[in-house]
């Protein structure tokens, strides 16, 4: 390390560490020649903070580029649409109430949610730790009060006592002091710009968190929708299958047929019997998993749910879904903006290693009274003038010898930007591939359940007229029974389609990156944490809301946030 200093003490203070204290004390006077020195050094921290806004070390970021297709693959579908799409409350387009319920309702109380926005405030504070970086990085209030017996054999201008040895004595002093390592390179404004971006991506991936929460409530509570009729369609189909069993009985003791239609049937009814406590098991898991989205424990989900009939209706989709082009994505889907600023923040990384490589300068001092009671002086006398100390002075350090390690952490760092860009080109991919896999499930989806529409309306009319027959003698009960497996199967999957369909259009708004909107205007954290976070600590301004700017982040020399 090479290291320079310039000091302003008395002229006794290079001799302090080989003479008593009490005579550096009765020396210590600050000439009148000093005055002009201490101008040259006040020159001296204006041309350093002027280098502090020199150009910075390393490479500014610049979005990264990707490859995004020109349209959807089904663009030319009628049922889609490529106008610009506001999908700030997709959910909306169901026309299902109790689903707009639900969405405010965990956007609310969802922890998971919850923790993402004290994540913000993490990244907030860290970002304030990074601006107080460039600040002088030591400022300290110093004080201190000693007893001192020295040796016989120290020199000293004072009179042994009676015994021939040094008197004892204390010696006090209190001052300030600072040191402040000089951003020359953009080392510190290099954390900043990463800590911004930190922040930032710490931002889109509570946007993230949103997206994924707003569709694993549609999904989850179309799943119960859907169980719900499938639940309705069992139970109709025992009432069914029982009413045929009666007729089997009735035509048995009538001596018109065998018992053999009487088991058959028995047979059939306790197969759709065995369903019915499966779709209730899969139906409270999915209640429980919604009160877990809901961020409450299981329990009766009567109210959220609606109580004004036993089962609603799945929710339908509307009759054309606009989803835009392909390049709407990079604007809207927060995930890709969190890749992005991911990016960004390793991008700074770079400039902050290879400051590494560049001597460091930094600008020291402190200023403080002493007094001692020693030579008849008293600790009383400490805050007069003539009793002061102060030195200032640069210093200057290279790490001239550790240049292949640094070299190889801008390496390392190097290789990790890259990746990251990797990374966000990956994230672009994999969103238009989600939107196309939403897609292509909400089409066919539909496809299917209009072919289904067709065979269970069929399934249901044969079934009519197998009873019709059975009755009259015309047919044997076999008939009757494959009509009733294939009217509860083709009723059954149709249902599932049902499902499909708005299960699929939400993995579309999914992919499409919709709903996060909703925290616009909104506390990232609500207040009753904030309020418990407030009093347990000293948060200052910084629980305040904050506006969020779009694009990559750009670091700036700013205040620091106290």
């Amino acid at each position: 390390m090479i290291r320079s200093s310039c000091w302003i003490v008395a002229s006794c203070c290079s001799r302090l560490t080989d003479r008593e204290p009490t005579a550096f004390m009765s020396r210590l006077r600050v000439s009148r020649s000093h005055t002009a020195l201490t101008c040259r050094k006040g020159l001296l921290l204006a041309v350093c903070l002027a280098l502090a806004g020199c150009e910075l070390i390393g490479p500014d970021f610049r979005k990264p580029d990707s490859e995004t297709g020109s349209g959807w693959l089904d663009a030319r579908d009628g049922r889609l649409s490529q106008r610009s799409p506001d999908h700030r409350a997709w959910w909306k387009t169901f026309s299902d109430p109790v689903l707009d319920q639900l969405i405010q309702a965990a956007y609310r109380q969802n922890l998971s949610l919850r923790e993402a926005g004290l994540r913000i405030l993490e990244a907030r504070a860290q970002l304030g730790i990074a601006v107080g970086d460039f600040y002088p990085q030591k400022q300290y209030l110093t004080g201190f009060t000693d007893y001192l017996k020295l040796p016989s054999g120290a020199p000293s201008e004072r009179l042994p006592n009676q015994d021939g040895n040094l008197a004892p004595f204390w010696w006090s002093r209190v001052g300030i002091g600072a040191s402040w390592e000089l951003d020359i390179w953009g080392k510190f404004r290099r954390a900043i710009e990463a800590a911004d971006a930190q922040m930032l991506a710490s931002i889109a991936a509570y946007d993230s968190a949103i997206v994924s929460l707003t569709a694993d409530v549609a999904t989850t509570y179309i799943r119960i929708r859907t169980l719900e009729k499938k639940l309705d369609i069992a139970r109709n189909n025992v009432q069914a299958q029982l009413s045929n069993l009666r007729i089997a009985e009735a035509k048995f003791r009538g001596g018109s047929s065998s018992r053999r239609d009487i088991e058959q049937a028995r047979t059939v009814l306790g197969g759709t019997q065995a369903s019915i406590p499966m779709l209730d098991a899969q139906l409270r898991q999915a209640k429980n998993a919604l009160s877990l989205l809901l961020g409450q424990p299981p329990g009766d989900l009567q109210k959220p749910l609606g109580s004004g009939q036993r089962y609603a209706q799945i929710p339908a989709p509307p009759v054309q879904v606009a989803v835009g082009i392909p390049l709407d994505l990079l604007r809207r889907r927060p995930d890709i903006r969190e890749a992005e600023y991911q990016a960004q923040m390793q991008s700074a990384q770079i400039g902050i290693a290879k400051a590494q490589l560049y001597p460091a300068l930094s600008l020291s001092g402190s200023f403080s009274f002493v007094s001692s009671t020693a030579n008849g002086m008293s600790l009383g006398d400490m805050f007069q003038w003539g009793n002061q100390f102060y030195r200032f002075g640069p210093a200057v350090q290279w790490n001239i010898f550790n240049y292949g390690q640094i070299t190889n952490q801008v390496r390392a760092n190097d290789a990790l930007f890259q990746a990251k860009l990797v990374n966000y080109q990956n994230a672009v991919l994999n969103a238009q591939r989600e939107v196309e896999d939403g897609l292509i499930a909400f089409l066919k989806a539909q496809d299917t359940a209009e072919y289904l529409a067709q065979s269970t309306a069929a399934a249901k009319r044969s079934l009519e007229l197998a009873t019709l027959q059975y009755k009259e003698g015309i047919a044997d009960f076999t008939t009757v029974l494959t009509a009733e497996q294939s009217l509860l199967s083709q009723q059954d999957n149709f249902a599932s389609a049902l499902g499909d369909i708005a299960t699929g259009l939400v993995s579309v708004y999914r992919g499409l990156g919709g709903g996060w909107q909703i925290r616009e205007g909104q506390a990232f954290v609500p207040e009753p944490i904030k309020a418990a976070m407030a009093r347990r600590t000293d948060w200052g301004d910084l629980l305040a809301p904050i506006p969020v700017p779009e694009g990559p982040a750009k670091g700036t020399v700013r205040m620091p946030d106290w």
